[in-house]
């Protein structure tokens, strides 16, 4: 059965929203389907993100990958920042993951951008073998900082 990806749309929205709701419980955030659907549905609809959607021939949905725009400062070039990356279980193994991420790649490319960056927990290990595979290297030189402004 082969695989393709698309760039999602508003009409591909109950296609992702579960995937995006999967992806938030698989970082032990609980489930919302509803909240999953609308951030989706506002990043689409403000063109804030672009989601690429993995499907096989039967149109199920396999997986998403999720960029955001940014910029480097320092190399003073746009960067896209790969947010978020999911594949349901039972793709997993068939190359959606890199189907997805060489997808992003292509776009980042044609769009004119120098660099793509993400972060992954330290316990995602396989994640971590799929990025090292495609040519990611981990930062050593930088570090991550974080500061909650819902917190009390």
């Amino acid at each position: 059965m082969s695989l393709h990806a698309l760039r999602a749309d508003a009409s591909h929205l109950d296609l992702i929203a579960p995937l995006f709701d999967a992806y938030r419980v698989f970082y032990r955030q609980p489930s919302n389907l509803a909240q999953s659907r609308a951030f989706i549905a506002e990043r689409i609809a403000r063109d804030e993100s672009v989601i690429f959607l993995a499907q096989d021939d039967t149109g199920e949905a396999l997986g998403f990958v999720q960029l955001f725009p940014t910029f480097s400062s320092i190399d003073a070039h746009r960067t896209w920042l790969l947010g978020d990356l999911f594949t349901t279980a039972n793709a997993r193994g068939r190359g959606v993951g890199t189907l997805l991420m060489n997808t992003a790649r292509s776009f980042a490319v044609l769009s004119g951008g120098k660099g793509m960056v993400l972060e992954t927990a330290t316990d995602n290990l396989n994640a971590q073998r799929l990025y090292e595979s495609l040519g990611y290297v981990r930062d050593s030189g930088y570090y991550t900082y974080c500061l909650d402004l819902q917190q009390r």
